[in-house]
């Protein structure tokens, strides 16, 4: 179901809303003059349907608002390791300064690539729920590449050492956002999450209301809120993908301040 995330937001929300509604105002529609069988002939059974459906949207409301929680966490989480490894890739690219040329030139023009590659390259490919592969060889490379220097003096090996500490955590933080790209809720918990929204919506079939455009206005708001909260969730649910999403504007900072060759 990546193909929803290349959709523009709009649209995306639309479908959504236009799903819910049809399911709603579809099924208003088989089982309106079915629904007056339930009920007693003098009086009907709306107080009961009414704590019924109260109290289905309170558990389902529950249960939707900490997925939303648990979903804005993993996001806010997503953003945090994006702005660590961009600060681990300015800390790294400033000491690999203390280096003599050429070894120092060749370093941080190599390192200026691969951020380019992650802005150009790998951040588009996330977008489309493809895990990137081709940044983590090229920072195997470029490690290799750190491995061949050796340092001549005490103050080389120091800032040589303070480079590879630096390197060892942007291959880690890295690492994680590669592996949290395809991160979201599991089939089961959309399940839960699809098959209660339409309970709530069936529900709302049940009343015996005697003005259909009551119902039918009933039966809408319903299903409009259900879909325009469920489009959030499915939007956020991954950090990577679609337009609400973590982006690399902490790398193009870290570009554009710090690595830009200057004119």
């Amino acid at each position: 179901m990546y193909w929803l995330y290349d959709l523009p937001n709009w649209l995306f929300g639309v479908l959504t809303l236009v799903v819910f509604l049809a399911f709603g105002l579809l099924g208003l529609w088989l089982t309106r003059a079915w629904v007056p069988s339930l009920h007693h002939e003098s009086r009907s059974h709306n107080d009961v349907v009414g704590a019924y459906l109260g109290a289905l949207t309170v558990f389902y409301g529950i249960t939707l608002g900490l997925l939303m929680v648990g979903v804005w966490g993993t996001f806010s989480d997503a953003e945090t390791k994006v702005d660590s490894e961009a600060s681990a890739m300015a800390a790294l690219y400033t000491d690999l300064g203390g280096y003599p040329q050429p070894v120092r030139g060749q370093l941080q023009e190599e390192l200026r690539r691969i951020t380019r590659s992650v802005i150009d390259v790998s951040w588009p490919q996330q977008q489309k729920g493809i895990m990137p592969t081709g940044s983590m060889a090229e920072m195997n490379l470029f490690q290799q590449q750190m491995l061949s220097f050796e340092p001549a003096t005490e103050g080389q090996k120091i800032v040589h050492a303070e480079a590879f500490h630096q390197l060892n955590q942007l291959v880690e933080r890295r690492r994680s956002r590669v592996f949290s790209v395809t991160a979201g809720l599991s089939g089961s918990l959309w399940a839960l999450v699809l098959i209660g929204a339409a309970i709530n919506i069936a529900v709302t079939w049940l009343f015996h209301v005697q003005n259909a455009r009551m119902h039918f206005c009933l039966t809408l708001l319903t299903s409009s809120l259900l879909g325009l909260m469920i489009f959030l969730l499915a939007a956020m649910d991954h950090p990577y993908l679609g337009k609400i999403s973590v982006g690399p504007e902490a790398f193009e900072v870290v570009y554009n301040r710090l690595m830009k060759p200057r004119g």
